[in-house]
């Protein structure tokens, strides 16, 4: 079976494909705000809306996720975090999902998002 990678980073930081596509699996990478700004609902809107992009040129949506990893820098903004998934989530479709508390690699990521999905 082909492999598909769909935007392949070339440094200076990790190189890494953003989507890799196997047969009808979709895989995303661990994806971060661009705007590290934004709070907490920001930054996780901006994640989402770039997993919806990532996953239309892979020919899927958020109807067909499968698991979704959530880090966040602190968990005192977990609800914060959570309505904005909420509000975003196919609720008759939601993905398996973990979210934890982790250390972030800038300080001012506060959450990062990655998720696998099908065709």
């Amino acid at each position: 079976m082909s492999i598909e990678r769909i935007d392949i980073t070339t440094g200076p930081g990790p190189i890494m494909s953003r989507t890799v596509i196997h047969g009808d699996m979709v895989y995303l990478c661990g994806l971060t705000a661009k705007d590290r700004s934004a709070d907490v609902k920001g930054q996780t809107q901006e994640i989402l809306n770039t997993i919806d992009a990532y996953l239309a040129k892979a020919g899927t949506d958020k109807s067909k996720l499968l698991t979704a990893q959530l880090w966040l820098k602190d968990m005192k903004d977990f609800q914060a975090m959570n309505s904005v998934w909420n509000a975003w989530v196919d609720p008759k479709n939601p993905p398996a999902r973990a979210c934890v508390n982790a250390e972030m690699a800038f300080p001012d990521i506060l959450v990062e998002i990655m998720v696998t999905a099908v065709k």
